[in-house]
């Protein structure tokens, strides 16, 4: 082999050698000051304990998301579920503590009517976009009215308040923005229902009669209505801006006697 090309290649592997040297020199150099300007934030920073966070709950509600994907299909995971909230209302956040601390609660139930067929005109990806677009609208009143969304499934919402005449006026907010624009929302109609009681709070679990009782009362609504017991007419019925339709006498599936309800109107 001719001896200047032996040479030329060692020089090049030379070269080599002495540029990976290089990086690897200022690499480990980053690396201890990384390391330095950690250590020196642990050392500026009180020691917090972690929270419960968002990870475990993003990871715990892909995961539910995805075994419904799989066993029901898309169609099936967005459905109305009034009655589904109401059976497994999991607390997620230390709000509902706070809302819920002399053991009574006012519940709002809501869904979309006809959610079902929408979703099969629309298909699954508008419908999806839809429901978001959904979704962000109740948060936004939620928030503003001092609420608090204990469960999501599908297009429907289970939310907590501590005062009725709150949990009223954040539906009335809700059922404005989708009549002052519907076509912007498909023109989806919203059934809501809101009753206030006792509600048994036992770890991270949320239950009782009462529970059930919201989640029926909403499901007399028809879209675009909002429907209260009696008990939440009562409270917020002096308030300006409220106003109620005549009584109503029904049965609520599960639960004994006739119950009145009323249907909000708004002035």
């Amino acid at each position: 082999m001719n001896p200047v090309i032996v040479w030329v290649a060692v020089g090049v592997e030379f070269a080599g050698l002495v540029a990976l040297a290089v990086v690897l020199i200022v690499a480990r150099h980053k690396l201890k000051g990384t390391r330095r300007e950690l250590e020196r934030c642990r050392a500026d920073k009180p020691r917090r304990r972690r929270s419960r966070g968002l990870a475990p709950v993003a990871v715990r509600t892909v995961w539910q998301t995805a075994d419904s994907l799989i066993n029901k299909g898309l169609g099936a995971t967005v459905r109305n579920s009034i009655e589904d909230l109401a059976g497994w209302a999991r607390v997620e956040r230390p709000d509902l503590a706070r809302l819920t601390a002399d053991g009574h609660v006012v519940i709002v139930f809501s869904d979309i009517e006809g959610s079902t067929e929408l979703n099969d005109a629309l298909g699954d990806r508008e419908w999806v976009k839809l429901l978001e677009q959904h979704n962000k609208l109740f948060y936004t009143h939620v928030d503003q009215h001092g609420g608090h969304v204990v469960k999501t499934q599908g297009d429907g919402f289970m939310i907590a308040f501590a005062d009725s005449g709150q949990a009223v006026r954040c539906c009335i907010g809700v059922q404005q923005a989708l009549g002052d624009d519907p076509e912007r929302w498909d023109e989806i109609r919203v059934r809501m229902g809101v009753h206030t009681g006792t509600s048994v709070r036992r770890g991270d679990d949320l239950f009782g009669r009462n529970v059930a009782m919201a989640a029926r009362v909403a499901g007399l609504a028809c879209g675009g209505e909002i429907l209260v017991s009696e008990p939440v007419h009562d409270a917020v019925d002096a308030l300006a801006g409220i106003g109620f339709g005549p009584p109503r006498e029904v049965e609520l599936k599960g639960l004994q006697g006739t119950h009145t309800v009323y249907a909000v109107e708004r002035h």
